[in-house]
Parts: C-alpha cells; sequence; structure tokens
C-alpha cells in the first residue's frame, strides 16, 4: 500500500558544530526573529507617531529577549509539564533540552515592557504596539525552525500534503508547524503592515498589540484543531487542548483593548 502525503525534508537541526559547542536551527531562527523583528521596531520608531527614540531599543530589545526565555521557559514548565519539572527541579534551566511556552514568552514580554515603559516614562501600550508590529516576524521563523526539527507535529491525518515525523510513528501527519508559521507569522505580519500602511492606528496606542493579542489566539485556536496535544496533558476540558484554553483569555483581552483604545480621541501625529 502506498503511503499518503509528502516525504518530511529531514534537516539535520543543527547547522555545524565546532568540537562540543554546536550551532542549532532553532537558535539560529530565535537571533533572525529578534534581529529582524528590532529592524522592523526601528523604523516603526523613526515614524510619526514618535513614542520613543531609536536609540532606546537597544535596551528594550534586552528586555524583551529576558521576557521571551525565562517567560517562555517558565510557561512550559507551569503550563506544560509542572508534575515533571516537580519531580526534576534540575532540569527547569535546561533549555538546551527543549521546552518553551509561547503563552509564557508572551507575559515575560509583557512584564519586560512594562519595566522598560516605567523607567523611560513611556506609555507602555505604545511600546507593547511596536513589540507587537514585530512579534509575528519572530513566530514565523520560531515555527519553521520546529518544522525542521520534527517537533510539534499535527494530528493523524490523509491529506495529501501530511508527512511522516521521524519522532510522530508511522503515520502521516499535518505540518501543523508549517500551518502556525502562515496563520500566526505570516499573514498576521501582512495585517499588521497594511492596517499601519494605510490607517492611522498608531494614533491609538494599544490597537495593534490588542490586535496581535486576538490575532494570535484565534489563528492558535484554530490549529489547534489540527496539532497533535502534548502527551502529557492531552485534552485537559472535553476535547479542548491547553493552547486553546490559553488562547481564549487572550481573545478577550485583545478584543477588549481593541475596543477600549478605538473608543478614544486620536492622539497628535507630532506625539
Amino acid at each position: 500500500m502506498e503511503q499518503a502525503g509528502l516525504p518530511f525534508p529531514n534537516i539535520d537541526p543543527v547547522i555545524f558544530s565546532i568540537g562540543p559547542f554546536a550551532v542549532r536551527w532553532y537558535a539560529l531562527a530565535y537571533i533572525a526573529g529578534l534581529i529582524l523583528g528590532w529592524r522592523y521596531c526601528l523604523s516603526l520608531c523613526r515614524r510619526a507617531p514618535r513614542f520613543m527614540e531609536p536609540s532606546a531599543l537597544d535596551d528594550l530589545l534586552v528586555y524583551v529577549t529576558l521576557g521571551v526565555v525565562l517567560g517562555g521557559r517558565l510557561g512550559y514548565v507551569l503550563f506544560y509539564n509542572l508534575s515533571y519539572y516537580l519531580e526534576n527541579p534540575s532540569q527547569i534551566l535546561m533549555v538546551w533540552n527543549g521546552g518553551m511556552a509561547f503563552h509564557g514568552g508572551m507575559l515575560g514580554t509583557l512584564a519586560g515592557l512594562f519595566l522598560f515603559a516605567r523607567r523611560r516614562g513611556i506609555n507602555p501600550l505604545a511600546v507593547g504596539d511596536i513589540v507587537a508590529a514585530a512579534a509575528p516576524i519572530g513566530l514565523f521563523f520560531g515555527r519553521v525552525a520546529n518544522f525542521i526539527n520534527g517537533e510539534l507535529y499535527g494530528r493523524a491525518t490523509d491529506m495529501p500534503w501530511s508527512m511522516v515525523f521521524p519522532d510522530g510513528g508511522l503515520v502521516p501527519r499535518h505540518p501543523s508547524q508549517l500551518y502556525e508559521a502562515v496563520l500566526e507569522g505570516l499573514l498576521l505580519f501582512i495585517l499588521i503592515v497594511l492596517l499601519i500602511a494605510r490607517t492611522d492606528i498608531r494614533r491609538y496606542p494599544g490597537a495593534i498589540g490588542g490586535l496581535f493579542l486576538a490575532g494570535y489566539g484565534i489563528a492558535r485556536f484554530i490549529v489547534e484543531f489540527f496539532r497533535e496535544p502534548d502527551a502529557q496533558l492531552g485534552f485537559p476540558f472535553a476535547d479542548v487542548t491547553m493552547g486553546q484554553l490559553l488562547s481564549i483569555p487572550m481573545i478577550l483581552v485583545g478584543i477588549a483593548i481593541m475596543c477600549r483604545v478605538l473608543r478614544r480621541p486620536p492622539i497628535s501625529e507630532n506625539a
């Protein structure tokens, strides 16, 4: 019987290694996302309305990077595998073994940008908009790296584009990482870029951040129908995954923020 689907492009997760030092696609994805996101943030800071000086982005990048890494790891530990890490606390800091959660990384990023805005005396909603506008860039590269690693694959399917992942058994599965790369990364980024270019959305601090929260939450909720649930969790509630449970508050908060800030008078272009 002929196997359904497409062959998985078995790419080595390690790009190259020198002795014990190895450069992995996953690490490169984080670096590419942060650098390209920083460049896009830089371009936004140079446009009206100008909420912060471009030179302040160097400090913001540090806060955001720490928030992503620490929050992402802590979120994975708390939301996805708490019992394991309570039994093996020494594994918590071993991020090179994998285990990052977007929702935790988002909370860490929010904490980081709030501290940054407070220290600089800048409207935290405006800072959040700048970060949110660039976030889909990092999401795109991160999901592509998940695909290269053959992790976070989808549920079994007989669709023509299904793939047999190295650690997913002999069953063809949805390449759900690529679904996420397109929805959470590419399409969300295009939507935000078009709104910035063709509307005055930046004159409503918080609107872009709210749009990102709602947009990501909706995209993630949809993709979870195709993504294989985490083995240690399964379906925590009925047929709902942990990713969907965590996405619902994001959608509601994002919509609430947009409704609130869009009712306010727009700020001046010369702000």
